[in-house]
């Protein structure tokens, strides 16, 4: 009867130390998967800021530059009734970048958002940027981000937080603020502040930011 206890003990003691190790992979492999997240994110950031260099190159006024697109919001204007596409980012002939939902459970689904309502620590002058946002990302994927770009801490926006208001989007009716948003400069290790995640600290979100222009 001894026996058969020891041996049932050991099989529990095996099952738990079993269920732990898988726990564990789990756990890594979510990070992981974020990691890879986190530089799919990065590049099409980048191919957004390629895609205004083309609209660039053809002549277009930075205030001229659209994002419109069949699956944006409505302040980003009409495409279908664009007839010159060519300041048009998600149009062949514009700046013939893909329109991308983010990953899977990096943020809360929301789209990519686009803004001319603040300025950076340290990227160009004191004038307001073109950014790319991606908004209300988990506090995770904001730390993994901000660590692949060496920053030291968690950078803040202690105003009215770069993830501006719908009536702000970058389109027809708003392009770039005369008195932009200007964020915690001091929480900020790393300048100039092209990219990184911020913290709004009026409600606690985080969002990606990406510079498309600096001004």
């Amino acid at each position: 009867m001894l026996i058969i206890i020891l041996i049932a003990i050991a099989l529990i003691a095996a099952l738990v130390a079993a269920i732990q190790g898988n726990s564990n992979n789990n756990a890594q492999i979510d990070k992981e998967t974020l990691i890879l997240y986190a530089a799919q994110v990065r590049q099409h950031a980048n191919e957004l800021e390629r895609g205004i260099y083309y609209i660039m190159q053809n002549g277009i006024s930075e205030n001229d530059i659209r994002f419109s697109h069949p699956l944006a919001a409505e302040d980003y204007g009409d495409l279908s009734a664009d007839t010159d596409k060519t300041n048009q980012i998600f149009a062949r002939e514009g700046g013939g970048v893909r329109y991308s939902a983010p990953p899977e459970n990096v943020n809360n689904g929301d789209m990519w958002e686009f803004y001319g309502q603040t300025a950076l620590p340290d990227v160009g002058s004191d004038d307001a940027e073109l950014i790319a946002v991606l908004p209300n990302v988990t506090e995770e994927f904001c730390s993994i981000i901000n660590k692949s770009l060496g920053f030291e801490g968690q950078p803040e926006d202690t105003s009215s937080c770069l993830k501006s208001a719908n009536s702000k989007r970058f389109g027809d009716g708003e392009q770039f603020s005369i008195t932009p948003n200007v964020v915690e400069e001091t929480s900020f290790s790393i300048k100039p502040a092209k990219q990184g995640c911020v913290r709004c600290t009026a409600d606690n979100s985080y969002h990606y930011f990406y510079t498309l222009m600096a001004r």
